[in-house]
């Protein structure tokens, strides 16, 4: 018990920080290239894998042996261009009207899962789907007579982002975490690092120190993440990331001045009620198929 206490309050520390994060990218964002706030992000984060990758057993050698490098790759690199499309988006959309949208993620990845995964998806689960699919039209709506195109790009984070969880799910068949987190922030500080010099911006610096700041959160929203994983499961620490949600429209409104429309706020309470339900209901699932194969296992019947 005290274990899943600590598991919790590492969840919630890494998603306040996290949200702190993404504050401080926006007004760096609002200034500076994307790309470049992006690469210096990625150096701080790089390094803390490897220092990490360097205190686990075997080593950086150890951490660095895959069974699916080109897989690997390909998500470290979905996720750097994930991050700068994130970042873009709480520049030019808002940080409340951004997460709404990305609230919309595990929706997209139990939608993807069937072609990609081969996995089954029941009524309840398509349904939950079809209301969380509703939920972003809602926040989509034009206010006014015109729509707003900048908010697809908010949209191709969320499917960005979901092919990368995709992608993760299937290397976890053959590595471990530490391995897949290791690539993770290598990969994307390489990448980075040959395209960020090119959207190199002096800082003043004041804004080197928010950037500083970044820095620093980013390890530590990390850190705090790999600790709660080490307590709770998936399906426990999924829900608790609607708070970035909750924390996004606080900062938004209060400090940058947003404002929330009554379809957003509706919206947004659909999406999450239906992300939570598609969770929830994919770990029952879980569960149900694991006890199955423990039932035919100790019955002998292994066809």
């Amino acid at each position: 018990m005290k274990s899943k206490t600590h598991g919790y309050i590492f969840a919630l520390l890494a998603l306040t920080i996290f949200s702190l994060q993404d504050a401080i990218s926006k007004h760096l964002a609002s200034t500076y290239p994307p790309i470049f706030v992006t690469m210096i992000r990625y150096w701080a984060f790089g390094l803390f894998t490897v220092i990490l990758a360097s205190k686990m057993r075997g080593g950086l050698k150890a951490t660095a042996r895959t069974k699916r490098p080109a897989l690997q790759v390909a998500r470290g690199l979905l996720l750097a261009v994930q991050v700068v499309l994130a970042i873009t988006c709480f520049a030019v959309i808002g940080l409340a009207r951004s997460q709404a949208i990305f609230s919309a993620t595990p929706i997209l990845i139990a939608l993807l899962a069937m072609p990609i995964l081969g996995e089954r998806v029941g009524w309840r689960r398509w349904a939950a789907i079809g209301a969380g699919l509703f939920g972003v039209l809602l926040i989509l709506k034009p206010e006014g007579d015109f729509f707003d195109l900048k908010l697809l790009l908010a949209v191709a984070s969320c499917f960005n982002f979901a092919f990368y969880v995709i992608a993760t799910r299937l290397v976890s068949r053959d590595d471990s975490s530490t391995t897949s987190f290791f690539y993770t922030g290598v990969v994307g500080a390489v990448a980075m690092t040959l395209i960020g010099p090119f959207y190199w911006s002096w800082m003043s610096s004041g804004d080197w120190g928010w950037m500083a700041l970044v820095c620093v959160t980013s390890i530590s929203s990390h850190y705090f993440l790999i600790r709660a994983y080490d307590s709770l499961d998936a399906a426990a620490v999924q829900p608790l990331t609607y708070l970035s949600l909750v924390y996004a429209s606080i900062i938004g409104v209060t400090i940058y001045g947003e404002t929330l429309s009554l379809n957003t706020i509706v919206g947004s309470v659909i999406v999450v009620a239906a992300g939570i339900f598609t969770v929830w209901r994919e770990h029952v699932v879980a569960r149900r198929t694991a006890a199955a194969r423990g039932a035919a296992f100790d019955s002998g019947d292994l066809r």
